[in-house]
């Protein structure tokens, strides 16, 4: 299972400055650039399609897309926004065409109930499996607004100020939806260990 825990950071500024510096030096050609860019945004880029696509089983597919995509398009990145931000702006895209393709694909199952056998294909005795389903089950009980912003915030680390150019708003909507999706989160965590709710 892919962490959604945050992932360290002993300095933004400057490993987003050295990411936005690989990125320009690989769109010259420099191959060590390249790779450096993609080793030091792989595991954002990776928590993030995993949150937004729902399927950590097709997380590292959609996060080599991603870089193809972001080296596809690479020789017109000028370096306006830090790297790891045009980066994620390429997985949310590269995320929703793969929504949108499974949308109009046709399901084959070679099975009388297909839902239970896809359910039972899933892994499930992974330890932190279970709390990790509660997360992501609390996750979709938010509003779509304010779980972009908490996921961009809290999970893959990005600064308020970089989320709102992300997702073009003002930092005080930022923070306020952040803030409003904690309460949230605190309160249906609080009501699910509730004993009458352990009782149920």
């Amino acid at each position: 299972m892919i962490s959604v825990l945050p992932a360290v950071r002993a300095d933004r500024a400057s490993a987003d400055a050295s990411a936005t510096a690989w990125a320009l030096a690989a769109r010259g050609g420099d191959p060590d650039a390249a790779d450096h860019f993609v080793r030091a945004l792989h595991g954002d880029v990776l928590r993030y399609v995993a949150h937004l696509s729902g399927d950590p089983q097709t997380a590292h597919d959609l996060t080599q897309d991603t870089f193809a995509r972001a080296f596809g398009s690479l020789h017109r990145y000028e370096g306006r926004a830090s790297a790891r931000t045009w980066l994620l702006a390429i997985a949310r895209r590269a995320v929703a065409d793969s929504l949108r393709r499974a949308a109009v694909r046709p399901r084959i199952a070679d099975a009388v109930d297909w839902q239970t056998a896809v359910e039972r294909s899933q892994p499930s005795g992974l330890p932190g499996f279970a709390e990790g389903v509660a997360l992501l089950d609390l996750l979709e009980s938010l509003p779509d607004e304010r779980r972009e912003a908490f996921v961009l915030t809290q999970v893959v680390g990005l600064s308020y100020e970089e989320t709102a150019r992300f997702v073009g708003c003002p930092v005080g909507t930022v923070r306020s939806r952040v803030n409003r999706a904690r309460a949230t989160l605190e309160l249906l965590l609080q009501e699910a260990e509730a004993p009458g709710a352990l009782a149920a």
